[in-house]
């Protein structure tokens, strides 16, 4: 008998770019459901506005969970208000990734998160978000490059912290992408940073736990065809799943 693959659970997006006249839409984007693939996963999209009862089956079912990118949490998951230039709000999905990561910090479920996955993580374990890196981090880099560049763009490079997770999958420093507009501010505890920018932007943490919970605030899934470090992370992952 064939060894069953882990089965990762995705959390979709409401897709709002549909004419009113249609049926709503969860959706997610291709990319992150190819990238676990190829590094042994099944993935399992979840959809949104499901029940407590429900969600938690889900839940149980799956190994280990995967946070994607998307648009910006709403502030009040942090108790902040809303700054001029956040946006991308998505209720149903902050809801959902609020309550699917709590389950798995604490559960100590294996968890992998990007870009907004990463905020994610921090908000839903205790954290804070800065809502605009040009705004509120003086003398800042640039690290918004959608849409003018393609995906798999090298924006800037980063420094690991010695002695993390990251570290031991990608070495001393890598070079990434970069789409996001908001950063990790305060860390939330139980958590270190794992990954800096040039800047001193957050660019990774992950918990001070042997669970594999790590979170990237770039995007490794257009990576990993050109750097065998980004495919590396996703296969941490789903071998700690």
């Amino acid at each position: 008998m064939s060894q069953h693959k882990p089965l990762i659970g995705i959390p979709t997006f409401h897709d709002t770019t549909l004419p009113d006249k249609l049926p709503q839409r969860f959706a997610m984007s291709r990319p992150y459901i190819t990238a676990l693939a190829a590094a042994g996963a099944a993935p399992l999209l979840i959809p949104l506005a499901l029940d407590q009862e429900t969600l938690r089956t889900l839940f149980d079912r799956i190994d280990g969970l995967f946070l994607a990118g998307g648009g910006d949490l709403d502030p009040s998951c942090y108790r902040q208000g809303v700054h001029i230039k956040t946006e991308g709000v998505d209720p149903l999905r902050d809801e959902a990734e609020m309550v699917l990561t709590r389950w798995a910090l604490h559960e100590n479920k294996p968890l992998l998160g990007v870009c907004r996955g990463a905020q994610a993580l921090n908000v839903a374990a205790g954290g804070t978000l800065f809502q605009d890196i040009e705004d509120f981090i003086p003398n800042a880099m640039r690290h918004q490059y959608y849409p003018d560049f393609p995906r798999e763009y090298v924006a800037h490079p980063i420094d690991t912290v010695t002695a993390t997770r990251l570290s031991d999958i990608l070495g001393d420093s890598a070079r990434i992408n970069s789409f996001h507009h908001q950063a990790i501010d305060r860390i939330a505890p139980g958590f270190k940073v794992s990954a800096y920018a040039p800047d001193g932007v957050v660019e990774a943490i992950e918990r001070e736990s042997d669970t594999f919970t790590v979170a990237v605030q770039w995007h490794p899934e257009s990576l990993v065809m050109t750097d065998p470090g980004m495919m590396g992370l996703f296969k941490a992952f789903i071998q700690a799943a």
